[in-house]
């Protein structure tokens, strides 16, 4: 659909969103354009107080905006599993997941579980939860939506599954790079594998072109002042608000156009702003045997396997 803004979004009495890092930027704005259409929102976020700072803003703008905040640390696999464990036991169903909370460029370190962080957070802590919550996305009383973000930069990922956690070389752009590749590759898989069980659930993949966030300010200390500033201006002059940025993501998550599978993004200028459209992601992210090895490499890692 052309030129598709939040006016378009459904009504979403009665279904239940859970969306990660929920409190700030691109999820905080979904998270508001959810509750604005009757949508109850999970808010995932890893720090709590900062998860209900953001729920007061939100309810001080949207009249009975149905909100929860819970506390999940993507980087931590355990506490995922305890999250998941938490949701299982509190809600009947999950009506949409939103892989939404990423890290971008920063210097290497590990998580707790010995992963590279940047694709410990962005992908492999995403499909840990995935795997645990399935059961609730197929209890949905309709079609089920789970929406992985990616980005424009999966372009230059290129996953080598022998050093997935860039042990022999870590350049922080590339990293980050491989990570959204990651995220595009897994939400096609698992969509694929949702199809082969008859599911009805259906996985797609977003990205939100370019947009000021947090993510540009995680790593702003590896920067002199020129880069910064550079950085800075290309952001105000090129990219678009968290609040048109979300757009993507909301389409992928409601519209009925949609087909499983299906990569969506900002249609304007490469992809950097516009209204929300289908696009075809690298080639890199089409490769099926990638993408199952990478599925395979997953559940070795994280030891969630999903009962697909």
């Amino acid at each position: 659909m052309s030129n598709w803004t939040a006016k378009n979004l459904p009504d979403m009495e009665g279904k239940t969103a859970l969306v990660t890092g929920a409190n700030s930027g691109i999820g905080f704005e979904a998270t508001k354009k959810l509750v604005e259409h009757n949508a109850k929102v999970i808010m995932a976020c890893r720090i709590r107080e900062k998860g209900l700072d953001a729920q007061e803003e939100i309810e001080k703008e949207v009249e009975n905006a149905d909100l929860e905040v819970k506390q999940v640390d993507l980087a931590s696999l355990n506490s995922v599993k305890e999250f998941a464990e938490e949701v299982n036991s509190e809600y009947e169903k999950i009506d949409m997941l939103f892989n939404n909370a990423g890290i971008m460029a920063i210097p290497r370190r590990e998580t707790e579980d010995s992963l590279e962080y940047q694709i410990g957070v962005n992908h492999f802590g995403h499909f840990a939860l995935t795997g645990q919550i399935l059961e609730k996305l197929e209890a949905s009383d309709g079609e089920a939506r789970i929406v992985t973000q990616s980005s424009i930069a999966h372009t230059s990922g290129d996953i080598d599954l022998e050093d997935i956690n860039h042990e022999e070389e870590y350049d922080r752009w590339q990293a980050y790079s491989d990570s959204k590749l990651a995220n595009v590759l897994f939400g096609k898989e698992l969509d694929r594998k949702l199809d082969e069980n008859n599911t009805d659930i259906t996985s797609v993949v977003s990205h939100p072109g370019v947009s000021k966030t947090n993510l540009f300010n995680a790593d702003e200390s590896q920067h002199n002042v020129i880069v910064s500033k550079l950085m800075s201006l290309g952001l105000k002059v090129f990219g678009h608000s968290p609040k048109s940025a979300c757009l993507p993501m909301l389409y992928a998550a409601t519209s009925e156009e949609i087909e499983g599978g299906e990569y969506v993004g900002p249609g304007g200028f490469r992809s950097i702003r516009g209204y929300p459209e289908v696009q075809n992601p690298s080639e890199k992210a089409l490769d099926e045997e990638l993408a199952e090895d990478l599925w395979n490499l997953s559940e070795e890692l994280t030891g969630v396997e999903y009962d697909l």
